[in-house]
Order: structure tokens, then C-alpha cells, then sequence
């Protein structure tokens, strides 16, 4: 049971668009997006979700709120609340969270498992639990179509087990660490623990973990597939780290690790490295304020270099500059093809075109014609583009496959709605 990884989990609550306290308690819990970056900065392994909405209006603004925290979180989200057809559930895991919790209390609950099983999967559908009596009445029609629970009542931790064997997290009220370890100690079925100090203080999480930790429970931040003696070491027993931003794969810098900062960085979620000039570990970051914060170790195919992707607070280099590979040294004249970025250079040419128009330019003849030309010219193509797809031509497909596109970025365009917001919204779903 112990050698199980157990999660950090923050429960949040959301009340006419905002974060609030509690169920009960609606005063606010601070700005969104700094209680996010906290969680972000932390480690917090998940984040749980409860839209107390009380009507249409509200449910549509805490949705949006949904999504704010969907997309600047680094770790998966859950959420419930206010949940009644399979629209609402369509339009949580839309608004880019892992998964749905539903409410065990409600009658629709187990005919909404069912739905939401058979269009989006098992693995999205969760339930929580606030009477044991009423999940066991339930269970025999909800239990086939969720993947966990999530236990709001933490007078049920340790009697969980007695009911059924799925997998579950638990929140607590007031929670002292000894009393955490009680709780990930009380069920071999346990998969993690929330409570309200995780929101109120997040920046004890490191702090917990080492507790833990010590009592022998494994909720480390990062765990490697590979311990340090498996690694291949230089001459002076360090190993070298090239260091990526995980979003832009730029490369940032290199640095090197001993088994000392290779440990602290899996314990703390932040990098750290063996200063060789100084003789010395190195926590990125602890004088300047620039942390990495660890979003992947991975090994190359000798096992002698480590490539860590991380989330860059402010500059890599003490330079100031972003990256430390900022000098020209030598280049070789060659052409870019940057085929993932073509959308977003063809949507500034379009949006050139609408913004000053060209005589004889058939794009500024579609933004004088207005948005019904856009829109016939964008269900021609589409139309097209369904007969080429019925014919054996890969090479027509692909001609007609480029005009809808085309087309598409012009009403983008004229909708004032970027590829990087639709890419995002994919991103989401």
C-alpha cells in the first residue's frame, strides 16, 4: 500500500465566476490566475473542480472560469457541479478538463454514467460521494461506467474498502500532516488527498511531501523509471542536463547534476544542479527568483545525458537573456520551413490583405464582398472537398483539403478568431 504514489490534490470551488473558500463558505479564495500558478509553481498533482452554480447564467460563467483554469494549469483537472444532461458534461471535458465528476446524490446519476460512458469513455467519468448508503444503493448502475470516486465526507476514510474496491480520493477540512498520513494510510484503495490548507498555503506542498516521505508514503513529486546508479557518469561523477522550455522546446541552457541534485530536483519539482565552479549544489533560481519548475527528465540512449523540459520563470541565462544560446557563432544560409507555423504567417498575410487592401487580390475582394461571400465561398469548397474525398485522387484531395483551409482562415479572419485560439481549443479537447 505504501510503495503506491499518492497525489497532492487542491479542491476548488466556483461561485458567480470566481474561486471561493468552500461549499459553504462563498468568500473569495483570491485572483484565479494566481492561486493557479501557485498550484503550478508547487506541484500540485491535480486539481478537483465544483461549479455551485445555481442557475443557467452562472453555470455559463463558472464554465468560462473552468476553461481560464483548464488552460493555465499544469496538471490534469477534474470537475462537478451542477451537472444534468450529457451536454453538461460535453461541455466540461470541452472547456479542456480530464474529467467529469458526477454528483452520487442525484436520481439522473447513474442514466448520465451510462451516457457519458458510451460517448466519452470510462476514463472521464468519476462520481463523488457524500453518503456511503446512497453510492451502495447506486453502485450496482453507476460503478461499471465510472473510473474513481471522490469522497467529500472524511468521516468515510478507511471504510471505503468495505464497499467497493475502486480507486479514490478523499477530502479533508482541517488537516495536519499526521492526519494526512492517517488518511493515505487508512485504505489500501486511496489514491490521493485534498484539504483546504493545500489552496490556503500551497506553498507548504514541498514541505508535506518531504513528510511523507519520511513516514514512508510515496508522494514524491517525480518519480524516475531510472535510479542514479543506472546512470552513466563523466569522469568527475556529474552527468549533463540540456534544458528545454516545454512549451517552445527552446533550448534554455546546460548544466550539470550530482546524485545530490539529481534527488532534490525529483523531491522538489524545481532543478538542481552541481555548480563546478563553485563546488557546490545549485538551486536554479533561489537568488535571482528565476526557477525551472520540472516538467520531464528523460534519459538519451546511453544513459549519460539528461534532456529536462521545464516551465522557465523569467530568464535562463544570468545574461538576463532567456536562453543562454543567444551568440551568433556560425550559419549557413538556408530556408525555414516551419511547416507547424504556416497556419499562423498565412492568417497575418490574410488579415494584411483585409487591413489594406490590394487591387486585383481575390482576399480583398472576399473582405469587400462581406461575410456572405466568405461564408458561400467556405461552403463551396466545403462541398468540394467532400466530392474529392469520394474519389480515389490523394492529389486532389489534398488541392481541395488546402482551399477549404484557405477559406476557413479568411472567416477567421473576418470573425476576429486566431489559430492559436483554435489550436488551443483543440488543444483542450
Amino acid at each position: 500500500m505504501k510503495d503506491t504514489q499518492k497525489d497532492i490534490i487542491a479542491t476548488v470551488f466556483l461561485k458567480d465566476g470566481m474561486l471561493v473558500k468552500d461549499f459553504r463558505d462563498h468568500a473569495p479564495a483570491g485572483r484565479t490566475a494566481d492561486l493557479i500558478q501557485s498550484f503550478n509553481i508547487n506541484g500540485i498533482d491535480k486539481i478537483i473542480l465544483f461549479d455551485l452554480s445555481d442557475d443557467e447564467p452562472e453555470h455559463e460563467q463558472n464554465l468560462h472560469t473552468m476553461k481560464e483554469i483548464a488552460v493555465t494549469a499544469e496538471m490534469p483537472v477534474y470537475a462537478g457541479g451542477n451537472i444534468n444532461s450529457v451536454n453538461d458534461i460535453k461541455k466540461i471535458l470541452y472547456a479542456g478538463c480530464s474529467k467529469v465528476i458526477l454528483n452520487s446524490l442525484k436520481n439522473q446519476t447513474a442514466q448520465l454514467a451510462r451516457q457519458g460512458e458510451m460517448r466519452f469513455g470510462r476514463d472521464r467519468m468519476a462520481l463523488s460521494i457524500f453518503n456511503v448508503d446512497v453510492f451502495f444503493k447506486k453502485k450496482a448502475s453507476v460503478e461499471e461506467y465510472i473510473s474513481e470516486l471522490v469522497v467529500l465526507d472524511e468521516r468515510l476514510s478507511g471504510t471505503m474498502s468495505n464497499v467497493t474496491d475502486m480507486p479514490y480520493s478523499i477530502l479533508l477540512q482541517e488537516a495536519t500532516p499526521e492526519k494526512i498520513m492517517d488518511a493515505l494510510n487508512a485504505d489500501e484503495n486511496i489514491t490521493g488527498v485534498s484539504c483546504r490548507a493545500f489552496c490556503e498555503h500551497p506553498d507548504r506542498i514541498p514541505e508535506l511531501r518531504q513528510y511523507l516521505k519520511q513516514q514512508g508514503i510515496r508522494a514524491d513529486h517525480l518519480v524516475p523509471s531510472v535510479e542514479w546508479p543506472s546512470l552513466k557518469l563523466n569522469s568527475d561523477g556529474l552527468i549533463p542536463v540540456v534544458v528545454q522550455d516545454y512549451q517552445t522546446n527552446e533550448v534554455l541552457m546546460l548544466a550539470y547534476m550530482n546524485e545530490e541534485a539529481f534527488q532534490s530536483t525529483l523531491e522538489t519539482g524545481k532543478m538542481t544542479y552541481y555548480s563546478r565552479s563553485r563546488g557546490e549544489l545549485w538551486l536554479k533560481g533561489l537568488t535571482s527568483g528565476h526557477y525551472q519548475y520540472v516538467k520531464s527528465l528523460k534519459l538519451d540512449c546511453d544513459s549519460d545525458t539528461i534532456l529536462a523540459k521545464v516551465s522557465q520563470v523569467g530568464a535562463a541565462c544570468h545574461t538576463g537573456s532567456h536562453s543562454c544560446f543567444f551568440t551568433d557563432l556560425a550559419e549557413e544560409e538556408y530556408l525555414q520551413r516551419n511547416l507547424y507555423g504556416i497556419l499562423g504567417r498565412v492568417y497575418q498575410m490574410i488579415k494584411s490583405r483585409k487591413e489594406n487592401p490590394k487591387d486585383g487580390s481575390y482576399t480583398s475582394f472576399l473582405f469587400e464582398k462581406g461575410i456572405d461571400q466568405i461564408l458561400k465561398k467556405v461552403g463551396e469548397e466545403t462541398l468540394d472537398l467532400i466530392f474529392a474525398a469520394k474519389n480515389p485522387d490523394r492529389e486532389d484531395f489534398k488541392y481541395q483539403t488546402t482551399d477549404l483551409l484557405y477559406h476557413v482562415l479568411v472567416l477567421m479572419v473576418e470573425k476576429d478568431v486566431t489559430p492559436d485560439e483554435v489550436l488551443e481549443e483543440l488543444m483542450l479537447r
